[in-house]
């Protein structure tokens, strides 16, 4: 604890990263690494209303919502420092993933309801082992392989789009997490010098925004490739000429 305050949530019992704890307030752990959540939030709540108003599949308002659960999640972790918070953050990240990859290989499964299934109770059981066993490199490793799974299909959609727009949109998925992993890293690796820094980046906080952004280009050009597939002409259309998101023009028989 800093420059005098007390802690309103006892004892630290979950992992504790580089940012000092309870130095802007006695109510939040990491100041920083809970506020950057933000974004997350802001960025989840537009792509939910964009589906909602476009009629998109039920499967990206899930999405959108599972996003929004991520950053809440995330955001009573850094605030609280309690385990049972850091389950969950953890655990929706779990669950995003498991959307991610009914969204991504769906499409081509020949048994519509096996891949549904699986993946429920897949993540009912991981929910309730990471409730009893505490976790550690262990879930970093299985979170690594969900993101790992993913990537051939995220490529393979890449590939084969031919709109500009939606192609860039998957590079700056790219590139948001590669910056927002160094981010991460930096913050993991570094963190004994840091604080030893006049002034600490907040590299945790830093992967929160990026990966916010990260979500949003991700979720944005999944719909995108879906809308195609559906032969709802999508276009990548930008607020204020600045912000994409997807529009389409569904046939009337739709």
């Amino acid at each position: 604890m800093e420059d005098g305050f007390s802690s309103f949530w006892g004892p630290v019992t979950s992992t504790d990263r580089c940012e000092k704890n309870y130095v802007h307030s006695s109510y939040i752990a990491e100041f920083f690494n809970t506020i950057s959540n933000i974004p997350g939030i802001l960025f989840a709540l537009t792509g939910l209303i964009n589906a909602l108003r476009q009629r998109f599949e039920k499967r990206f308002s899930v999405l959108h919502i599972s996003n929004m659960i991520l950053s809440i999640g995330s955001m009573l972790y850094h605030a609280t420092l309690q385990r049972v918070q850091q389950q969950g953050d953890e655990t929706p990240m779990v669950w995003e993933m498991l959307l991610y990859f009914y969204i991504l290989y769906s499409p081509d499964w020949h048994y519509r309801s096996t891949m549904p299934t699986f993946l429920f109770f897949y993540g009912v059981g991981f929910a309730i082992a990471h409730a009893l066993i505490r976790f550690e490199i262990g879930f970093k490793v299985h979170y690594i392989i969900l993101c790992l799974l993913c990537i051939p299909r995220m490529y393979k959609y890449y590939i084969y789009t031919k709109d500009n727009y939606a192609k860039r949109l998957a590079k700056l998925y790219v590139a948001t997490l590669f910056l927002g992993s160094i981010c991460w890293l930096m913050d993991r690796v570094l963190c004994k010098e840091i604080s030893h820094w006049y002034f600490n980046p907040q590299g945790h906080a830093l992967w929160h925004v990026f990966m916010s952004f990260n979500s949003y280009f991700a979720n944005t050009f999944l719909m995108f490739c879906r809308a195609e597939q559906r032969r709802w002409d999508p276009k990548i259309v930008h607020f204020f000429g600045v912000f994409p998101y997807v529009k389409i023009q569904k046939p009337k028989s739709q």
